[in-house]
């Protein structure tokens, strides 16, 4: 059932998941098939976290998350969802690079990116194989030390052009560097290279309705507007959250927030070994983004041109430039109307840019508003020149920054991308120190956007249902001893 703004729960539950991104929402649903009690908690006033949209003048519809995901998607969504969210994914055609290096277009396929790394980049073909089978064969119990610059380095040495085909898509989907451990970029670069890049017809909008009624038909109790305060133990087991200052009983408590979040403010610091507190302080919370949503008159139209444009002004790729206030770089989506069939056929680009929440966070109101300002005129201006007349077509336009990130997602430093690698094995591992505490968050590898959130919230589901069977268990057999 939905529960009302203002509606007092008093049911126990088997397991509250706190926070509804796609692994909170896709563990709900598991755990539920699997006949367990689940209420999700939401601190937004709709489901999806990161995943989610909004509207402007009651007629454009903006998607935030930057659309595009691997074709496992559609695997995980049959089995984890249904066949109707499954059918709804379809493949983008073109891809599009623009920068002072190249301009390319591209499927997002291996079979099509190796012809361009052999043709247009003239690597030869045993490189390119052997860069490719490498990938292939990274999974994340492998040795960490390479990083990414280390990688391309021994496969195609002093080759920024090359880095830049290769990295620049990823790190917009999860903020990679090439500071980062290898296996974090070439585990989620080998899912998108199995057969492109895929988005869901229809919009976040339809895609976040349909979950939230197929969680509701398969009886997961679901309350937004609901921050929850903190993680409640007893003898240091969980039982449950405390919501307005009620306790809400649960067996187990599966969190979707920020790792940091997670630790340092629901469930408290010294709930934990010092150890683990000591690792957690120093995991890095992930870069954030800007974004620049556009919204054409009814009756404009845009080329054909493709769904995903990588476009940049920096002469050679670099990941600090990336991340720069003057926005040399960005990615625009274009949303054609067929993407929303059932509504005004309306255009839409969506500009995002990787960003620093350091940088934001410092600025005053005032140069706050004039950063947002430039933001969006360097969007409009950058587009200008891929269409001409584009800034007459405009007839709504809007912008987001890292602390817009922050309020909306309570993400520490507003992190588009969770964690770095090193929030992973706390992540996991999180319910050794505190008994009925998961954590199904963006981190690491898993920050692999839609699918990589998705599949994690399987992995973690799996892990309270295990917890959950081994106190019923544990319970029986005392009530036995009692007997």
């Amino acid at each position: 059932m939905l529960y009302g703004k203002r509606d007092s729960i008093t049911k126990e539950y088997d397991v509250i998941i706190i926070g509804s991104g796609l692994a909170g929402l896709t563990a709900a649903n598991k755990l539920a098939k699997q006949g367990r009690s689940v209420l999700l908690l939401e601190a937004h006033n709709k489901l999806g976290g990161f995943a989610t949209w909004f509207r402007r003048n009651n007629e454009h519809v903006f998607d935030v998350s930057l659309h595009g995901f691997p074709v496992g998607m559609i695997k995980t969504c049959k089995k984890y969802w249904n066949k109707e969210i499954a059918g709804a994914i379809e493949q983008v055609q073109k891809v599009r690079f623009i920068n002072p290096q190249f301009d390319l277009e591209t499927d997002f396929t291996k079979e099509h990116y190796s012809k361009i790394l052999v043709e247009h980049f003239k690597l030869s073909p045993e490189a390119v194989s052997g860069f490719f089978t490498a990938l292939e064969q990274m999974n994340f119990y492998d040795d960490q030390s390479m990083t990414n610059g280390q990688l391309f380095q021994k496969f195609f040495p002093d080759r920024n052009d090359v880095v830049r085909f290769l990295l620049e898509p990823i790190v917009y989907a999860n903020g990679s560097t090439l500071e980062d451990p290898a296996i974090s970029y070439g585990i989620v670069f080998s899912n998108f290279m199995s057969k492109g890049v895929y988005i869901f017809k229809g919009g976040t909008d339809k895609l976040i309705s349909m979950m939230k009624e197929e969680l509701i038909a398969n009886g997961v109790d679901i309350k937004l507007h609901s921050l929850v305060e903190q993680v409640e133990l007893v003898d240091g087991v969980v039982a449950g959250v405390r919501l307005n200052g009620q306790l809400i009983r649960s067996r187990a408590v599966l969190s979707n927030s920020h790792l940091h979040n997670t630790i340092f403010k629901l469930a408290k610091p010294e709930k934990f070994s010092s150890e683990f507190i000591e690792q957690a302080r120093k995991v890095r919370p992930n870069t954030s983004s800007c974004q620049v949503f556009m919204g054409l008159k009814l009756g404009e139209t845009l080329p054909e041109m493709g769904d995903l444009i990588f476009y940049s002004e920096d002469r050679e790729f670099n990941t600090d430039l990336i991340l720069s206030p003057k926005v040399g770089s960005q990615t625009f989506s274009i949303y054609y109307p067929d993407m929303r069939p059932d509504r005004p056929p309306y255009y839409a680009v969506v500009s995002s840019s990787n960003a620093r929440y350091e940088y934001y966070k410092g600025l005053s109101e005032e140069q706050y508003l004039a950063q947002k300002k430039y933001n969006e005129e360097k969007a409009l201006s950058v587009f200008e020149k891929l269409v001409p007349g584009f800034r007459d077509k405009v007839d709504v336009i809007d912008s987001s920054t890292p602390l817009t990130v922050e309020r909306y997602t309570h993400h520490t430093n507003g992190a588009s991308f969770g964690t770095k690698f090193e929030g992973l094995p706390l992540s996991m591992n999180m319910h050794k120190e505190i008994p009925g505490l998961f954590h199904a968050g963006s981190v690491g590898i898993i920050m692999s956007g839609w699918l990589g959130a998705a599949n994690y919230g399987v992995i973690q589901s799996h892990e309270v249902d295990n917890y959950l069977d081994r106190l019923t268990k544990n319970q029986s057999e005392e009530s036995n001893v009692q007997l």
